[in-house]
Protein backbone atom coordinates (compact mmCIF):
# COMPACT_ATOMS: atom_id res chain seq x y z
CA UNK A 1 0.00 0.00 0.00
CA UNK A 2 1.03 3.39 -0.60
CA UNK A 3 -0.15 6.77 0.69
CA UNK A 4 -2.30 8.25 -1.69
CA UNK A 5 -3.32 11.31 -0.40
CA UNK A 6 -5.58 12.62 2.84
CA UNK A 7 -9.10 12.67 3.12
CA UNK A 8 -10.04 15.74 5.18
CA UNK A 9 -12.45 16.03 7.68
CA UNK A 10 -13.59 12.13 6.95
CA UNK A 11 -14.89 11.14 10.22
CA UNK A 12 -16.39 13.53 12.80
CA UNK A 13 -13.52 16.42 11.75
CA UNK A 14 -10.82 13.87 11.29
CA UNK A 15 -8.56 13.59 8.85
CA UNK A 16 -7.91 10.02 7.01
CA UNK A 17 -4.83 8.65 5.22
CA UNK A 18 -5.98 7.19 2.06
CA UNK A 19 -4.07 4.00 1.20
CA UNK A 20 -4.15 1.94 -2.45
CA UNK A 21 -2.11 -0.28 -4.27
CA UNK A 22 -1.83 -1.30 -7.71
CA UNK A 23 -2.11 -4.62 -9.11
CA UNK A 24 2.00 -3.28 -10.80
CA UNK A 25 2.70 -2.69 -7.28
CA UNK A 26 5.28 -4.95 -5.70
CA UNK A 27 3.24 -7.50 -3.59
CA UNK A 28 2.68 -7.22 -0.05
CA UNK A 29 5.51 -8.36 2.62
CA UNK A 30 7.98 -7.59 0.31
CA UNK A 31 10.51 -5.52 0.49
CA UNK A 32 9.98 -3.97 -2.44
CA UNK A 33 6.53 -3.12 -1.26
CA UNK A 34 7.90 -2.02 2.10
CA UNK A 35 10.73 0.90 -0.12
CA UNK A 36 7.36 1.70 -1.91
CA UNK A 37 5.50 2.44 1.39
CA UNK A 38 8.30 4.23 3.09
CA UNK A 39 8.75 6.48 0.00
CA UNK A 40 4.87 7.45 -0.05
CA UNK A 41 4.82 8.54 3.76
CA UNK A 42 8.06 9.54 4.92
CA UNK A 43 8.39 13.53 4.92
CA UNK A 44 10.05 14.98 1.85
CA UNK A 45 12.13 18.32 2.05
CA UNK A 46 12.32 20.82 -1.18
CA UNK A 47 15.75 21.40 -2.03
CA UNK A 48 16.66 24.26 -4.32
CA UNK A 49 20.11 25.05 -5.59
CA UNK A 50 21.51 28.60 -5.97
CA UNK A 51 24.98 30.12 -7.59
CA UNK A 52 27.28 32.31 -6.01
CA UNK A 53 28.59 34.34 -8.93
CA UNK A 54 31.31 36.87 -8.52
CA UNK A 55 32.87 39.29 -10.55
CA UNK A 56 36.37 40.55 -10.34
CA UNK A 57 34.97 43.12 -7.70
CA UNK A 58 33.63 40.66 -5.59
CA UNK A 59 30.19 41.70 -6.49
CA UNK A 60 27.69 39.17 -6.68
CA UNK A 61 24.96 37.99 -9.14
CA UNK A 62 21.20 38.85 -8.01
CA UNK A 63 18.06 38.22 -10.02
CA UNK A 64 15.29 40.63 -9.95
CA UNK A 65 12.76 37.89 -10.24
CA UNK A 66 8.91 38.48 -11.74
CA UNK A 67 7.01 36.23 -9.25
CA UNK A 68 8.62 38.27 -5.95
CA UNK A 69 9.62 41.32 -5.23
CA UNK A 70 13.22 40.68 -3.12
CA UNK A 71 15.92 39.69 -5.20
CA UNK A 72 17.89 36.62 -5.32
CA UNK A 73 20.67 34.45 -6.05
CA UNK A 74 20.47 32.70 -9.22
CA UNK A 75 18.96 29.44 -9.20
CA UNK A 76 16.06 27.24 -8.41
CA UNK A 77 14.39 24.18 -7.08
CA UNK A 78 15.75 21.11 -7.38
CA UNK A 79 13.45 18.78 -9.80
CA UNK A 80 12.71 15.03 -8.27
CA UNK A 81 15.28 12.63 -9.29
CA UNK A 82 17.70 15.63 -9.79
CA UNK A 83 20.81 16.31 -7.64
CA UNK A 84 21.32 20.13 -6.67
CA UNK A 85 24.45 20.42 -8.56
CA UNK A 86 22.88 19.51 -11.81
CA UNK A 87 19.92 22.01 -11.05
CA UNK A 88 21.77 24.78 -10.57
CA UNK A 89 23.69 24.30 -13.80
CA UNK A 90 20.42 23.17 -15.59
CA UNK A 91 18.42 26.39 -14.21
CA UNK A 92 21.50 29.29 -15.22
CA UNK A 93 21.38 27.80 -18.62
CA UNK A 94 17.09 27.98 -18.79
CA UNK A 95 16.96 31.35 -16.85
CA UNK A 96 20.40 33.48 -17.92
CA UNK A 97 21.47 31.64 -21.02
CA UNK A 98 24.71 30.59 -19.65
CA UNK A 99 26.85 27.78 -19.24
CA UNK A 100 28.53 27.54 -15.95
CA UNK A 101 30.87 25.43 -13.81
CA UNK A 102 30.65 24.33 -10.17
CA UNK A 103 34.12 25.31 -8.39
CA UNK A 104 32.61 23.71 -5.48
CA UNK A 105 29.90 23.22 -2.78
CA UNK A 106 30.13 26.71 -0.57
CA UNK A 107 27.11 26.45 1.69
CA UNK A 108 24.41 24.08 3.00
CA UNK A 109 21.51 26.31 4.46
CA UNK A 110 17.93 24.93 6.35
CA UNK A 111 15.34 27.56 5.60
CA UNK A 112 12.26 27.43 7.85
CA UNK A 113 8.94 28.24 6.61
CA UNK A 114 8.64 31.31 4.86
CA UNK A 115 5.93 33.73 3.29
CA UNK A 116 3.50 30.43 3.09
CA UNK A 117 7.00 27.95 1.79
CA UNK A 118 7.25 25.05 3.68
CA UNK A 119 11.29 24.79 5.27
CA UNK A 120 13.32 23.40 3.25
CA UNK A 121 17.26 22.70 2.23
CA UNK A 122 19.59 25.68 0.34
CA UNK A 123 22.69 24.35 -1.80
CA UNK A 124 24.87 27.16 -2.78
CA UNK A 125 27.98 26.79 -5.30
CA UNK A 126 30.37 28.61 -5.63
CA UNK A 127 30.21 28.94 -9.89
CA UNK A 128 32.05 31.04 -12.35
CA UNK A 129 30.47 32.17 -15.72
CA UNK A 130 32.22 32.85 -19.01
CA UNK A 131 33.30 36.49 -18.88
CA UNK A 132 31.97 36.98 -22.58
CA UNK A 133 28.41 35.15 -21.55
CA UNK A 134 28.25 37.40 -18.51
CA UNK A 135 27.99 40.10 -21.26
CA UNK A 136 25.21 38.61 -23.20
CA UNK A 137 23.37 37.25 -20.40
CA UNK A 138 19.73 36.10 -21.98
CA UNK A 139 16.87 36.31 -19.67
CA UNK A 140 14.39 33.87 -19.31
CA UNK A 141 11.43 36.24 -19.33
CA UNK A 142 8.86 34.68 -17.34
CA UNK A 143 11.13 34.19 -14.19
CA UNK A 144 13.85 37.11 -14.76
CA UNK A 145 12.94 40.88 -15.13
CA UNK A 146 16.92 42.06 -15.41
CA UNK A 147 19.97 40.65 -13.43
CA UNK A 148 22.22 43.09 -11.29
CA UNK A 149 25.73 43.04 -9.88
CA UNK A 150 25.71 43.73 -6.11
CA UNK A 151 27.99 45.04 -3.02
CA UNK A 152 26.86 44.06 -0.04
CA UNK A 153 24.99 47.48 0.32
CA UNK A 154 23.11 46.58 -2.88
CA UNK A 155 22.59 43.28 -1.53
CA UNK A 156 21.18 44.54 1.83
CA UNK A 157 19.05 46.97 -0.46
CA UNK A 158 16.80 44.85 -2.75
CA UNK A 159 17.61 40.80 -1.02
CA UNK A 160 15.64 39.29 1.65
CA UNK A 161 16.88 39.16 5.28
CA UNK A 162 17.70 35.54 4.57
CA UNK A 163 19.18 35.80 1.02
CA UNK A 164 21.59 38.52 2.38
CA UNK A 165 22.83 36.41 5.36
CA UNK A 166 23.31 33.17 3.31
CA UNK A 167 25.65 35.68 0.81
CA UNK A 168 27.64 37.13 3.39
CA UNK A 169 28.27 33.80 5.35
CA UNK A 170 29.05 32.19 2.11
CA UNK A 171 31.50 34.91 1.00
CA UNK A 172 33.14 34.54 4.04
CA UNK A 173 33.35 31.16 4.56
CA UNK A 174 35.15 31.14 0.67
CA UNK A 175 37.47 34.17 1.21
CA UNK A 176 38.86 32.15 4.31
CA UNK A 177 38.97 28.64 2.41
CA UNK A 178 36.61 26.90 4.81
CA UNK A 179 33.86 25.71 2.57
CA UNK A 180 31.38 24.26 3.02
CA UNK A 181 29.78 26.08 5.44
CA UNK A 182 26.28 24.45 7.34
CA UNK A 183 23.69 27.26 7.95
CA UNK A 184 20.28 27.60 9.86
CA UNK A 185 18.54 30.58 7.90
CA UNK A 186 21.81 31.98 6.74
CA UNK A 187 23.37 31.95 10.09
CA UNK A 188 26.19 29.84 11.60
CA UNK A 189 24.32 27.11 14.02
CA UNK A 190 24.31 26.92 17.81
CA UNK A 191 24.32 22.86 18.75
CA UNK A 192 22.89 23.91 22.66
Amino acid sequence: MRVEGVLRGYRDGVDAVVLGRLSTDPGPGTRDAFTAWLNSSLPTKRAIAQALVRDESGRVLLCELVYKQPWDLPGGVVDPAESPAHAVIRELREELGVTARIRSLAAVSWLPAWRGWDDATLFVFDVTVPAEQLGAIRLQPREIRAVHWCDTTDLAAHAADYTVRVAEQTIAALDAGAVPVYLEDGRPPTFD
